[in-house]
């Protein structure tokens, strides 16, 4: 596939990391020469210098056959624009524009053909605001991935020694809940990926990855920890976009504190937040968190636009009796680093926004990706076609489907209901299938798994 990724930024880069390495066509364009050289010079791609809306520079890039177009620069306005020249100028099939501001995003209708021509809006404030509330519902959960509207999840869990089945062999995880299916999609030992089997005995500190219909996922969780209790005191780190939906969102189930140092702002925040209590001052004051009684709080999340405040407000945090503390980090490098020490979730924006975007590149059809483990793994949900004759897994069982080596499907999503991957299932047409791919490599064999034969058409 031929792409223009606009903006050479985290975003932008991860993006043509990722999709270089699967036998795309891919173009990036910044003004920055400084952010286009190592990605040419790693890469094996094209980089294109200049304003990334202008029709000489889309020219220049390839867009007159182009594909596909990402506009992820760090101007809203220079994204919608790029996406609306591509569309009358170049007739680009599809545009996919990250837009973060409300005030664009609060009215839809303007993203229409007749209006501003983007296909696809992506808003990775949304993204993260979201990833993060499913964390705090999730208490002791590390990650919290959603498919198939929600029915599903995808829950990672670091399994400690009082986990019941801990010491013992997946495969009595349904003597100790009969009535509770649930499939171990992956499971991660010292970083390095195990393929689940019924003999494998799960260990302390493996990160265990479960597929499970929403209902039951606390249950589930219960298997490899001790349940926490619920959350219900929440302080909020940084007032910015994300810190003001998180607390938006929250505040009518949780009693939430928002901590801003910009007075103007906070005052903004005091008006358009119905319950936060929001307080003027410094995140990383030990005072004031002491005061807010930071000793009793559940959850404490640092959500500024800078890595070095959020991890040193956690780090007080967790030192002054937080039971959870979690960063917003920008920076790839830092991720690693900060979760091997008292911090309990890194949150990575690069990281929601990749697997957003991913979901619209992916051949076949794919209804939702989440990129894992720093880009190395991917969670996908993807729709099967055609019948026995033009796919290569309808009208199949799940054993006798050929899976790239690491690959699991972990559940099946059929007429709406849930079904947990079990050898003896049949694929149905239409069925949507969830996977866990432990190696990226492996993601062009699974798009060809799903995609129909030319005589489907005929």
């Amino acid at each position: 596939m031929k792409i223009i990724i606009l903006g050479a930024g985290q975003v932008g880069s991860s993006l043509a990391d990722h999709l270089a390495s699967e036998e795309n066509d891919i173009t990036v364009v910044d003004q920055d020469t400084f952010k286009l050289q190592p990605l040419q010079d790693r890469l094996d791609i094209r980089t294109v210098q200049g304003k990334a809306s202008h029709p000489e520079v889309l020219q220049r890039a390839g867009a007159e056959d182009a594909e596909m177009i990402i506009a992820v620069t760090n101007s809203d306005e220079t994204n919608m624009v790029a996406c609306q020249v591509a569309y009358t100028l170049f007739h680009t099939p599809t545009k996919i524009a990250r837009v973060r501001a409300v005030e664009y995003l609060s009215h839809r209708q303007l993203f229409t053909q007749t209006g501003l021509p983007i296909d696809v809006l992506i808003s990775p404030e949304q993204l993260v605001t979201d990833y993060i509330q499913r964390l705090i519902e999730h208490p002791g959960a590390l990650q919290v991935l959603d498919f198939s509207d929600g029915k599903v999840q995808l829950v990672a869990v670091r399994a400690v020694a009082d986990g019941q089945l801990v010491g013992q062999e997946l495969k009595t995880l349904r003597e100790h809940m009969p009535n509770v299916d649930t499939r171990v999609a992956a499971i991660y030992r010292r970083g390095h990926p195990i393929q689940p089997m019924g003999d494998t005995i799960i260990e302390v500190d493996d990160e265990v990855f479960f597929i499970v219909a929403q209902h039951n996922t606390r249950a589930v969780m219960s298997e490899v920890r001790k349940l926490e209790k619920p959350n219900k005191r929440i302080i909020i780190a940084g007032g910015g976009n994300i810190g003001q939906r998180l607390a938006k969102s929250l505040e009518h189930s949780y009693h939430v504190k928002l901590i801003d140092h910009n007075t103007q702002r906070s005052q903004l925040l005091s008006e358009n937040l119905e319950k936060t209590i929001v307080l003027l001052g410094d995140a990383a004051d030990e005072e004031l968190l002491l005061e807010e009684n930071i000793q009793n709080t559940d959850v404490f999340c640092a959500l500024t636009n800078d890595d070095e405040a959020n991890i040193m407000s956690c780090l007080l945090a967790k030192h002054l009796g937080a039971r959870k503390v979690m960063s917003l980090i920008n920076r790839s490098a830092y991720v690693e680093l900060v979760e091997r020490n008292d911090i309990d979730i890194a949150i990575s924006p690069r990281q929601a926004t990749i697997g957003s975007l991913l979901t619209h590149v992916r051949r076949g059809d794919v209804a939702m990706v989440h990129s894992l483990r720093k880009g190395a793994a991917e969670a996908i949900e993807a729709v099967a076609h055609g019948d026995a004759d033009s796919s290569k897994v309808v009208g199949r069982y799940i054993e006798d489907i050929t899976l790239p080596a690491g690959t699991t499907i972990g559940a099946i999503i059929r007429k709406g209901k849930v079904l947990i991957a079990h050898h003896d299932i049949r694929i149905q047409s239409e069925d949507h299938i969830i996977l866990f791919a432990v190696n990226k490599q492996h993601i062009p064999e699974i798009e060809q798994l799903f995609q129909v034969g030319i005589n489907f058409f005929y």
